[in-house]
């Protein structure tokens, strides 16, 4: 039963992920560790599979490893919530977008402040 409950938390993860690599203001890699995390505890063949998948898997290792994220990485994130935040000014109402832009702010200067992997 405990299996499953995390197997179901991997896929869950997963799918959130794979909205994420569509959707400018959700993040993928995150939802990428949740999947590891719940797949470390039910299926070690999906864990093995994301933790060798030739884009995010560098990615899963480095956080998993160091609590790293690439300069690359880091700018990539930054520059899709700014763009979000962006488009989102025209279609949410104000209260709402203030409410955006402190949570995003917040979210930047996490992904910011977290070191660079060291040189493999």
């Amino acid at each position: 039963m405990r299996a499953w409950f995390w197997w179901m938390v991997g896929f869950a993860g997963l799918g959130l992920a794979i909205v994420g690599t569509v959707l400018p203001i959700m993040p993928t890699v995150p939802f990428l560790i949740v999947a590891v995390y719940g797949f470390n505890r039910s299926s070690p063949r999906f864990r093995d599979r994301l933790l060798n998948h030739p884009v995010f898997g560098p990615q899963i290792r480095d956080w998993q490893e160091h609590r790293a994220i690439a300069p690359r990485v880091k700018l990539l994130a930054v520059g899709s919530m700014a763009a979000g935040l962006s488009i989102s000014f025209f279609i949410l109402a104000f209260p709402w977008w203030l409410a955006q832009v402190a949570v995003l702010t917040l979210v930047s200067a996490y992904v910011l402040s977290r070191p660079a992997p060291p040189e493999h």
